[in-house]
Parts: C-alpha cells; structure tokens; sequence
C-alpha cells in the first residue's frame, strides 16, 4: 500500500496515469487511514468510502483505456460546507443534517472531472462561524501533532486530513483565514485565492463579498496543480470573472532564482504581537528567501484596526442577511453559539454596512499604494502556534488577547480587500508545533505566490516532517 504521508498529488497522479499505481490503490490507502485515526482526531463528518471506490475504478478503467487526468487517483476530502452529489452537506450544524445536494459544487466538480476520488466530508467550525473547529454536533477536531491542541479553522478537519494521509488535496472556504491559518497550525500548505478567481457556487455563504473557495495540500505545487483545475469563470457564479490565465502548474526550471522579486517585511504589528518562536521562524525563512535571490524591503505596514472594524461590519451583516431565517426559528439544530452570532447581525444599521465598506475602500488604495515598493508581503500566518482546546484568550505583546483576534487579525485583511494569500510551513516550536509563513500578492498574481512558495519549500524540508503517531 502507498505510504499517502510520503507523496504528493502531483506525484500520484503521474503514477496512475502511467500504469505504475492503481487509483484503487491510492483509495484503499486514504481510507486505511481514515479508518486508524479518524475517531481520535475527527477530520471527517462524513466518511464516503463507497463513492471513493467507485470513482477510483472509474479513474482506473479510463486510464486502461488511453485517457489521463491531472489529479488521477487524488484522494480528496471536502469540506463540509461545500455541496458534493448525494452526500450530506451539513455545514458543520444539525441544523443541516439532512441536506443532501442534487449536484456537485462547481470547484468540486472540476476536481472530480479531472480525476479526484471524493474521500469525505471534513469537520468543520459550525456555519464557518468560527476560528477552532471546536463543534457541538460532531465533536472537537483535533490538532495531530498535539491532540490537545485546536487544529484552526474553519477548515480544521481538511488540515487535518492532510497532515496525516488521510487526502492529498482538500477544498477548503476562506472568509477571514479558514485555510491559511488550520494550514500554519497543521503545517500544510494553504491558498487564499483572489476574490473572483473560483467559483462559490455550491458552497454555502457567510459573506458574499469576501467568501473565497481555494485549495490545501501538502505541497506548493500541488497547490499550483488544484488551482489550475478549480480556476475559471463560472456563470452560476456572477463574480468570477475572466481572470488572466494561471502558468502552467508544474514549476519551470530555475523557478528557486528569486532574483528580481522584491520581498516586503512589515515592520511593527505583524511581528510585534507574535510568540518568540514563531516571529523568528517566519525572519529565518525571509533570509532564505534572501539566498534565493530576493531583495527584502522594510515596510511600515499599518496594524489592521480599520481593516479589523470593517471586516467586522460586514461579515456580521452579510451573514446575518444571508443567514436569518434559519437564526429566527428555534429549536432546529443551530447551536446557540452561532445563533446568537448570525443574530447579533442584525442589529449592525444599515450605515453602520456601508461605513464598513467606505473603510473597506480606504484600506484598499492604502494597500495598493505600500504593494508599488514590493512584490510579495511576508508575514506570520498566525502569531501564535496552536492553543490548548476550550482557550479563549493567551497572553500576546504584553498582554491578554481574544483568541479570535490573535488568529484572525494577520489573515482578515486581505479577505477585506480581496488579495491571494499562501501559507506554507516554515518551522516548529520547541514544543514540536508547526509555524506558518503567510505570503501576500497583487490581486490575479497567485503566480508569483506559488513561485516563491515554491522555491522556499524546496530549499527547506519542513514538509517532510510527520505527526507523531502516524
């Protein structure tokens, strides 16, 4: 059986579509360890065995028959928010229990077309309405390298499947930093796409202006791979637009020579509130960007309390109006947590929406004039390595935090202004915890992310690492 903690999806691929590897292969393996770890750290709501085997021999015969696929026999895990054909779709709430889609969602769509064997549905933060994928219906994910720990979230469950062989790909939801922040805290790879880049049909909403659907993975690059696959207009979906087109996934030759590129360091809030560890972590990864070829910028980025308000402003209205009648009616399966959070929506004025989008402006041309000085923005995913289950607060800069903020404040801006992020792994705490870099581009220019994330995932072997257990 394929070791699915020593490959990558790139790598399956290309063995299945030469005879060298069956996709029933590749699918027994995925739900192996599904079956091993799954009750201990409950990545998955739904565990889709049948179907996984059933389209891994669809996989099979096609190849027989001459076809090939640029995700063939990719095991590949959902998160539950995202509809998949006739499998449940709960959105992390009982309210939802019995939702079952007529179709695919569009990125889960093109992900099966090109060869993906659907695995299950992951644990997810109810309603994505959270940061920690602690739930009430299914149970707490939980983090592999430390089970005591939160593996982040929303998208928990999907980091977690990574990290341990359960998927080599996942979909994942992106509103504040649902994949990038469970990626740092599980050192998997994470994509925030640009807002338009993917289609959102089929997933279900908590803020229509910032939503972003994007790929996780185990590698750079076979998060270069997914997003070739999952990108594109989509008329069911009306902000996906006809985006300029993405490089051909598979990194060119001499794509480690960063020379040319000019790397931003932010000076004062991004570093000033991270742990020791992981501040040192992310600066020892911009000096092998150095070695790379890359000159390093000093910016005076500003901290992010306007961009904090107005993301607020319109997360809490949009998911309130996308959201009430379910909040309204009592006694559905809704836990009171979310309930109370998509009600307190409600109360936001409608000024009050409009001045968060008037900062949401403001914040934007400030962005756009600080990118004229560099290419890519590197920082700490999350200041701060993963907290012991049921934490609602840790000491930072001085100070007690809201966890909420802590891990939300490095990645919420750039939902607001609708940029691509990437996180990658760039070390582990003393304590054996994973430490995310987060690299921030242009809107439309994942290319230049994926190159830089490239190149340092191939001077280093933070990737290589395993939680313990497995």
């Amino acid at each position: 059986m394929i070791d699915l903690t020593q490959t990558n999806a790139r790598e399956v691929a290309r063995r299945v579509n030469a005879g060298e590897l069956k996709a029933v292969e590749v699918a027994r393996s995925a739900l192996d360890r599904i079956e091993a770890h799954n009750a201990r750290l409950r990545a998955f709501i739904t565990v889709t065995a049948e179907q996984a085997m059933a389209d891994a021999e669809a996989v099979d015969r096609a190849v027989a028959a001459g076809q090939s696929f640029p995700l063939a026999g990719v095991p590949l895990a959902v998160k539950d928010g995202f509809w998949t054909e006739g499998v449940r779709t709960t959105n992390g709430s009982n309210a939802l229990l019995d939702f079952v889609p007529e179709a695919d969602a569009e990125s889960v769509a093109r992900l099966r077309k090109a060869g993906c064997l659907l695995v299950g549905k992951t644990l997810m933060h109810e309603y994505a309405y959270g940061f920690t994928s602690q739930n009430p219906h299914f149970g707490d994910a939980h983090n592999p390298w430390d089970p005591a720990r939160v593996p982040g979230g929303s998208t928990g469950g999907g980091a977690i499947a990574l990290a341990t062989g359960m998927a080599l790909a996942s979909v994942g939801g992106d509103t504040g930093g649902s994949v990038r922040q469970p990626s740092a805290l599980c050192g998997v790879v994470g994509l925030k796409v640009t807002y338009g880049r993917v289609s959102r049909h089929g997933g279900i909403p908590l803020s229509w202006s910032m939503d972003t659907v994007g790929p996780m993975t185990r590698t750079v690059d076979d998060a270069a791979l997914m997003l070739s696959v999952m990108a594109g207009a989509d008329p069911k979906d009306p902000t996906t637009l006809p985006a300029p087109a993405l490089p051909d996934p598979i990194m060119p030759d001499g794509a480690s020579d960063l020379r040319g590129l000019r790397i931003g360091v932010p000076t004062g809030f991004f570093f000033d509130v991270a742990e020791p560890e992981v501040a040192a972590s992310v600066r020892d990864a911009v000096e092998v960007l150095r070695g790379l070829g890359a000159a390093i910028v000093e910016v005076p980025f500003p901290a992010p309390e306007f961009a904090r308000a107005a993301h607020r402003a319109i997360i809490f209205t949009e998911a309130a109006a996308a959201h009430e009648s379910t909040a309204r009616h009592m006694n559905n399966g809704l836990s009171d947590e979310v309930r109370n959070l998509l009600l307190a929506g409600l109360f936001f004025t409608g000024n009050q929406y409009l001045d968060g989008q008037r900062v949401r402006r403001v914040v934007i041309d400030e962005y756009r004039t600080l990118w004229r000085s560099f290419d890519v923005l590197a920082t700490p995913t999350s200041p701060i390595v993963a907290t012991p289950i049921g934490v609602q607060e840790v000491e930072a800069g001085g100070q007690m935090t809201p966890l909420v903020q802590l891990y939300l404040d490095h990645t919420l801006p750039f939902n607001l202004t609708g940029q691509p992020a990437l996180s990658v792994p760039c070390g582990f705490s003393r304590s054996g915890l994973p430490i995310g870099l987060q690299l921030v581009g242009r809107p439309w220019d994942e290319a230049t992310l994926l190159r830089v994330g490239a190149a340092y995932q191939g001077a280093t072997h933070w990737t290589d690492r395993v939680p313990p257990g497995l």
